[in-house]
């Protein structure tokens, strides 16, 4: 295998700031350090960007396949021939069409080892569905093309990582959605990531109840006592650190997060507001427990702002830099299992 690491990146809505945080990132000449990056498009598309954003100091390198893929460039595939109309900030389904056109190849390419790991820009999860993607996003998408048995939603940042036990789920099924087994599985893939993706040896989990106040002891519902928490023992009898469950206002307000190394809350906006309040600028959306590596920046497609050469690129460069770092783990985790163990012989002098 190649020491380089070769990262696909998907445009996302090709009406939104995809494609100009993605140039802005690799305009870097830093990132051709660390990796080769293969960008899933259309030629026209990328220059109509190029041309709005004034942004005429930079090109890409077009190839017909991953592996033809030059280092120190940025590399660029054709998805798609016909011309398509750019509407920057519009919501319609030519901005899904595409944007699907890109996810779907450089999955593929992903699934087929051809790249290395996926950075996906912002869709919009309403105008990508259709016959071939009917998922609520990216995470399911992908968990579906790898046949993966489940999937993590994995925020991570410096200061915070937080993952979510229901997903893309309207919030009137969540209650529903909340099992023992699933608690279980969401905490060992955590567990298995802190450790394979980011080496702490014995991760502490916090996870959050359901409830305001974590149920007061059944007093404003029954899912803590009833689920949560024999999932926290069940998980503790299997050797992973799970304390809990805490009351997620008090959790987060007074810093409590900071004393462990990752929170499992129980649906989205439970874990993904106070995640984007503290690292929204350098947040990053990772799928943990895949046999893949893929990441995103914490933020949508930006469509109103979306021409005006106003976003910032952070969030997407440490989605660039997290995939990267994840893929050499990985690598290296894999080298220290497949060599055998020496054992040194000792001398022992014998009366």
């Amino acid at each position: 295998m190649s020491d380089k690491i070769t990262v696909g990146i998907s445009i996302g809505d090709i009406n939104g700031i995809g494609l100009e945080i993605i140039i802005k990132t690799l305009s870097d000449s830093k990132i051709y350090e660390y990796c080769t990056p293969i960008v899933y498009g259309q030629t026209k598309v990328v220059l109509f960007h190029r041309k709005t954003l004034e942004i005429n100091d930079f090109n890409f390198n077009v190839i017909a396949q991953a592996s033809q893929a030059i280092a120190k460039r940025a590399n660029l595939i054709n998805c798609w021939e016909e011309d398509v109309k750019v509407e920057l900030g519009e919501d319609n389904e030519t901005g899904g069409k595409y944007a699907f056109l890109s996810l779907e190849k450089a999955v593929n390419d992903l699934v087929a080892g051809n790249i290395d790991a996926l950075v996906t820009a912002p869709i919009n999860k309403h105008n990508i569905q259709s016959e071939n993607f009917q998922f609520p996003g990216h995470t399911e998408y992908i968990q579906s093309k790898t046949s993966a048995h489940d999937s993590l939603m994995f925020m991570v940042s410096d200061d915070l990582k937080v993952g979510v036990a229901t997903g893309h789920v309207p919030v009137t099924a969540i209650a529903g959605k909340i099992t023992k087994e699933g608690i279980l599985s969401k905490l060992g893939l955590m567990n298995q990531c802190l450790k394979n993706d980011y080496w702490i040896q014995k991760p502490k989990i916090a996870v959050l109840g359901l409830n305001p106040h974590a149920g007061d002891k059944g007093v404003i519902g029954q899912e803590e006592q009833d689920i949560i928490t024999p999932a926290i023992e069940t998980a503790n009898e299997h050797g992973i650190f799970a304390f809990g469950p805490y009351p997620a206002d008090g959790f987060f307000g007074n810093n409590t997060y900071l004393k462990f190394d990752a929170v499992l809350a129980m649906y989205h906006d439970q874990g993904l507001i106070p995640f984007k309040n503290i690292a929204f600028h350098n947040g990053v959306n990772f799928t943990a427990g895949l046999s893949v590596v893929r990441t995103s920046p914490d933020h949508g497609t930006g469509y109103d702002i979306a021409g005006k050469n106003i976003a910032s690129e952070t969030s997407f460069r440490e989605a660039l830099y997290t995939a990267i770092h994840i893929v050499k783990r990985r690598r290296e985790n894999k080298e220290l299992t497949s060599k055998p163990l020496k054992i040194s012989k000792l001398s022992v002098d014998r009366d």
